[in-house]
């Protein structure tokens, strides 16, 4: 599943981001990652079917990097924040599962 696949989703809910960082060209490495992340509510990280749920952030901290950094040291794409919470990685059922 890839950003196009999200986007696509969103569009046919109708729901836009109010802030795009192209991920091409906006590198965003571990510390970053978890700069952004480490103040988080909840972080749901998805990986084609699988979906993992982090609500103890700051305990979680090795495990979260494992599931939302690339294999390029890179947070991974799609990511979006709606508040205090993020979800990470592309899946339909964890989409409408958010939008809710």
């Amino acid at each position: 599943m890839s950003c196009k696949n999200a986007q696509e989703f969103l569009e046919i809910k109708q729901v836009t981001a109010t802030e795009v960082v192209d991920a091409r060209k906006t590198r965003i490495d571990a510390d970053q990652a978890w700069s952004m992340l480490k103040t988080a509510r909840s972080i749901s990280a998805a990986k084609g079917k699988k979906i993992l749920r982090f609500e103890q952030i700051s305990l979680e901290k090795d495990a979260i990097l494992q599931q939302v950094m690339g294999p390029s040291g890179n947070l991974r794409a799609p990511t979006y924040r709606r508040g205090d919470d993020y979800m990470v990685g592309f899946n339909p059922e964890l989409y409408a599962d958010w939008l809710k």
